[in-house]
């Protein structure tokens, strides 16, 4: 059988009730900071 897209890009699954699910994993956050017009915003909600 050919190997799917995911399978060629080294992606891997594994299995869960008879189905293949993909083993995905989202990068780690990176600190945003929150601007002038953020803040306000965040000020306002905190009244």
């Amino acid at each position: 059988m050919a190997k799917s897209l995911f399978e060629q890009l080294c992606g891997t699954y594994h299995e869960e009730n008879g189905y293949l699910i993909p083993d995905l994993r989202l990068p780690d956050e990176e600190e945003q900071p929150i601007g002038i017009w953020g803040q306000r915003h965040m000020d306002y909600l905190k009244q």
